[in-house]
């Protein structure tokens, strides 16, 4: 496999984006009403985390019909 120097991270996210994630992620559960904690949130039901998934799709298609 060839390495390239050209900027691009190849998929590989940046602690930035991954921070903006979570919050966007902690944004999106709070106005579901479910309370996560920072770290391991294996006491949520699939419904609630699957709710937290789905909320934020539907933001960013919101987002993207915006632009």
């Amino acid at each position: 496999m060839s390495s390239n120097n050209n900027g691009s991270n190849n998929g590989e996210m940046t602690q930035k984006g991954r921070d903006a994630l979570e919050r966007f992620k902690m944004e999106s559960a709070s106005e579901l009403g479910i309370n996560l904690k920072n770290g391991y949130n294996g006491d949520l039901t699939s419904r609630e985390a699957g709710s937290i998934g789905g909320q934020m799709v539907k933001k960013m298609i919101d987002s993207y019909k915006m632009q």
